[in-house]
């Protein structure tokens, strides 16, 4: 009965995600991201697990205050398209502004890495991955307020570079570096949205593989990751490679889109915006390196937690071959389009 509603509110959640994404009208959109905020409350709360729970609450009270927001904008579309009042700035930024805080972009970051801490890993999957589809969507779909992007860009940046340092949580971590490439997202968005697509899915899929490798480890801290790392010295490889990939270290797959997204910045003539994430971003690589480096050089005897081997360890290694071989290949690809 539990995995048959599981089933049932993950085929809706992705049902609300396709809705919004394919409506023609702003309404269907909205109704879109209510099936989507609905189908996800029950997949993540759990009466065994207070902490879940929590976080099912925090998530649901941020989302219902942004689609008050979105609704409220798409009322003066409305009315802007009936001719009762001119098109103005203000409905442009409030709609923006709740698309900001549907994916969790700073500087409305605040329930983000708090409802990311009492989630299980599938869960985090799909909040770090699935859930940002949507929003970005309708941002790509609207008219874009460039000031307001571009300070919850440069916000982005900041935010995750400073918040995650002190941080020994790895669903903390995994939030504030997801803020850190929703920013990139953005800027992505801002000038070519087939750019934020290939973004987003080498992100994705990135970041599927190291939170498979800790949900199969059963790890949630990094004192946790020490002890597992070196017990499987392949998955401590995969590991490493895969979390500096995320941070876009030039010779991982993860480098790929920020150099797509930095290309067209530099086309565009946004070369002080370009700076700016670039300088700021090496502060979230850095607490990936802190992450990185302590996994590779700490080693520890003590028993910390109940530790379960890995299955599904060629699936696990088919894919992150993949993953870090697909640089040659995805520039390759790129060149003969």
């Amino acid at each position: 009965m539990l995995y048959l509603s599981k089933m049932l509110f993950g085929s809706s959640l992705a049902l609300g995600t396709m809705v919004t994404a394919s409506s023609y009208s702003w309404m269907g959109m909205w109704m879109g991201l209510e099936i989507n905020l609905l189908s996800f409350i029950p997949l993540i709360s759990s009466s065994k697990n207070m902490y879940s729970s929590e976080s099912a609450l925090k998530y649901f009270i941020a989302q219902a205050m942004a689609s008050t927001i979105l609704l409220l904008s798409i009322i003066i579309f409305s009315s802007k398209a009936l001719s009762l009042v001119e098109e103005s700035l203000q409905s442009a930024l409030m709609f923006n502004t709740s698309l900001l805080l549907k994916m969790g972009a700073a500087p409305l970051h605040f329930w983000f890495p708090e409802v990311m801490e009492g989630l299980s890993w599938l869960n985090s999957m799909i909040l770090l991955t699935w859930q940002k589809i949507a929003p970005m969507v309708l941002l790509a779909y609207s008219s874009k307020t460039m000031m307001l992007l571009i300070m919850a860009v440069i916000s982005c940046m900041f935010v995750s570079g400073i918040m995650g340092q002190n941080h020994l949580s790895l669903r903390k971590i995994m939030a504030y570096s997801s803020i850190n490439h929703i920013g990139w997202m953005i800027a992505a968005t801002l000038f070519f949205e087939t750019i934020w697509t290939i973004y987003f899915t080498i992100y994705s899929v990135i970041t599927l593989n190291i939170l498979i490798m800790f949900k199969k480890l059963n790890i949630f801290f990094m004192n946790q990751l020490t002890l597992s790392m070196n017990r499987e010295p392949m998955l401590k490889i995969f590991f490493i490679l895969n979390f500096l990939s995320l941070g876009g270290l030039p010779p991982f797959l993860g480098f790929f889109p920020k150099w797509l997204t930095i290309q067209i910045m530099i086309n565009e003539k946004f070369f002080s915006l370009a700076v700016i994430m670039i300088l700021a971003t090496l502060a979230t690589l850095y607490f990936y390196m802190r992450v990185t480096f302590g996994t590779l050089v700490l080693s520890t005897n003590s028993l910390i937690h109940v530790y379960s081997p890995p299955s599904h360890m060629f699936f696990i290694t088919t894919t992150n071959l993949a993953t870090l071989a697909s640089l040659i290949l995805s520039t390759l690809i790129f060149n003969l389009l």
